[in-house]
């Protein structure tokens, strides 16, 4: 850096010597060359001290000022040139006009601003000793331009606490107006900020940031983030910073994946899923069970969970993976838990982990024969708990309720934005304990973290809903972190929870293909949704509905009867007539598929469903949509088979 800012003086100090040395020769216009000389000379003496503090010079304004003062220079050279005109003839030829002079006196006024700016904005905090820096006369034209070089400098040469303001006062141009933070980015300021990220204070951290996250707007500005390590730091960041600052980097995580979601597997390259879930395990799941994501040749904790309903002690486990042993399978969660009961889950499922190992490995063993006492047993899980997890959480207990809380909403977050539509990624959440700490959360989290983990499970089931195999490994039917999810997603509908229900009625969509025939428990909430709430509800209800019963799902014969038994034809056909044309759309869908699969049904017939099925082949919505136009003939086709018009049809 300091020898290309030499390279860059070289050329302006050698035109203010060139400037200097024609104004002494001048034989025209002496007193106006002479003025000019002044000027040059103590702007020659700025270059030349400006060469001598080369090394810390900040490179961004050094090249627009510098570039700008050559161009001056130039100018005054070629002027003062003119004035050394030898011979009457070309004196009487060579015509300057006054305002020339006083025009160039001021260009070299502000080009001596300018550098005398430069230099103090590149002094370190001491040399500076809090002394304003103004404008220069080049931010005239830009002045958000030289306040950004202004912040960015002191972000790079001042104190600690300078340097947090600094990325204080950044976080706020960059929330203003997305130019800004444009500039922020191309004048260099991604550099420092992680490095303030690194070595700063906590707050300054925090402000470090926050600006990143509000930087990082569009995939060029992330791509460039990138290049300059901001996996690295973040991935140091959750794994040994304050609590406070991963929250934020947890925060910044998520708005780089949500804006550019190619950056999803570099983060997953450096762990951060891991260690996400570590934070959001933290006093969610049983302080001793292991945070780190399992093997796929590991033990299933779903296996190993099942079986603890079998087995009332880990002495008598004889076959943990044996997930589909009848007599392994605890009981359905219901509504009716207590707050405690899937903690319970986790404790036993611990317990049965620590029984399968040989004995050298279990927590306690003091490997010469004895076991230790329960306060070692317990340090060691502790211990233990700490390098499998890959989280630095020493310390964390001692925070309060509302940063621990924030910092699970913040990895709930990135969570969600990172697992959106990327397989390997879910498949990795779901290899963890987070699909339990999720139901966990959801049944007595905060609000945000109870939305952000709904989200979260939203996108996971969305790609699971199109992996087969993430489909069939991560949410099995008799899975009780699965139950677990089920059970409060059900509890969260039949509550009609307003800041919940959306999510929660993707997620039982997403999830249609995992239920048994005999698992019909979540229809009848659903159903009773067609006939609640707003035309959102409404039409997400429908689309859920849909995906139990349209074709491709394996049971639609059963789940169709389901829907039929729990009323839902009657609440179809109102929202056909009278709904807005977006829910007429998703509910005629559905209507259609029940038709089809159910054609005899006595209560299509008397609900008239036949009827209303040709009445919406000639509305114009339908002639707009090839697939539902097709369907519907289809479904009419079949009633029609079954069912006469005014008649109430016959098994």
């Amino acid at each position: 850096m300091a020898d290309l800012v030499k390279q860059i003086l070289t050329k302006p100090i050698q035109l203010a010597d060139q400037v200097i040395k024609a104004a002494d020769e001048a034989s025209a216009f002496k007193l106006e060359c002479a003025e000019l000389k002044s000027k040059t000379e103590k702007l020659a003496a700025l270059l030349r001290q400006a060469a001598r503090a080369s090394s810390d010079l900040y490179e961004r304004p050094t090249r627009r000022i510098l570039d700008d003062t050559e161009q001056v220079l130039d100018k005054a050279l070629a002027l003062v040139q003119k004035c050394r005109a030898n011979g009457i003839m070309k004196r009487v030829f060579t015509i300057i006009p006054t305002t020339s002079f006083r025009k160039m006196l001021s260009q070299l006024e502000n080009s001596i601003g300018d550098v005398s700016w430069l230099l103090r904005v590149s002094a370190s905090a001491d040399d500076r000793d809090d002394e304003y820096l103004g404008l220069p006369p080049i931010a005239a034209n830009e002045p958000i331009l030289c306040l950004i070089w202004e912040q960015i400098a002191i972000l790079t040469t001042g104190s600690v606490d300078d340097r947090s303001d600094a990325a204080a006062s950044l976080v706020s141009l960059a929330r203003d107006n997305d130019r800004y933070g444009k500039l922020i980015i191309e004048e260099g300021g991604i550099p420092p900020l992680l490095k303030l990220v690194k070595e700063g204070k906590m707050e300054g951290q925090e402000n470090a940031a926050r600006a990143i996250g509000l930087l990082g707007r569009d995939p060029e500005s992330i791509e460039y983030m990138i290049h300059a390590g901001v996996c690295t730091v973040f991935a140091k960041i959750l794994k040994e910073g304050p609590m406070r600052v991963q929250a934020v980097v947890a925060w910044a995580v998520s708005e780089l994946a949500a804006n550019y979601p190619k950056c999803q597997d570099l983060f997953a390259q450096h762990n951060i899923i891991r260690l996400l879930v570590g934070h959001l395990a933290f006093e969610t799941v049983q302080e001793h069970s292991k945070y780190a994501i399992t093997s796929h040749k590991a033990t299933s904790i779903h296996a190993v969970v099942m079986a603890s309903n079998s087995s009332p002690t880990a002495q008598n486990v004889k076959n943990p993976i044996a997930a589909d042993d009848d007599s392994c399978r605890i009981p359905r969660p219901t509504g009716n838990q207590t707050p405690n009961q899937l903690h319970n889950v986790v404790t036993n499922t611990m317990a049965l982990n620590t029984a399968s190992k040989p004995p050298q490995q279990r927590t306690g063993y003091n490997g010469n024969g004895a076991s230790n006492n329960g306060n070692n047993s317990m340090k060691q899980n502790h211990q233990q708990s700490h390098s499998l997890s890959g989280v630095n959480i020493k310390g964390r207990e001692l925070q309060d309720s509302a940063t621990k809380a924030n910092m699970k909403a913040m990895a709930a977050r990135a969570l969600w934005h990172l697992a959106k539509r990327n397989s390997p990624i879910c498949r990795n959440i779901t290899e963890s304990r987070a699909l339990l700490c999720f139901a966990v959360l959801l049944e007595k989290g905060p609000e945000d973290v109870q939305f952000n983990s709904a989200m979260a499970l939203m996108e996971i089931t969305a790609v699971a809903e199109k992996d087969a195999d993430l489909r069939r490994s991560a949410f099995k039917p008799n899975s009780p972190a699965c139950k677990a999810i089920i059970d409060q997603l059900l509890n969260i509908i039949e509550r009609a929870d307003p800041n919940l229900l959306i999510p929660c009625i993707k997620t039982i969509g997403n999830l249609a293909r995992t239920f048994r025939a005999t698992e019909t428990r979540m229809i009848a909430p659903l159903v009773k949704l067609l006939d609640e709430g707003e035309d959102e509800v409404h039409r997400e209800a429908s689309i859920a509905l849909t995906k139990f019963a349209c074709t491709e799902n394996y049971l639609h014969l059963d789940h169709s009867k389901a829907i039929i038994q729990a009323g839902g034809e009657m609440h179809l056909i109102q929202l056909v007539y009278f709904g807005e044309q977006i829910v007429q759309l998703s509910a005629l869908y559905l209507l259609c598929y029940i038709a089809m699969h159910v054609p005899d049904s006595e209560e299509l017939a008397q609900a008239k469903v036949l009827t209303l099925l040709e009445w919406a082949s000639k509305q114009s919505f339908v002639a707009q949509d090839e697939t539902l136009e097709a369907l519907l003939e289809d479904a009419k086709s079949k009633l029609e088979l079954y069912q006469s018009r005014g008649s109430r049809g016959f098994h």
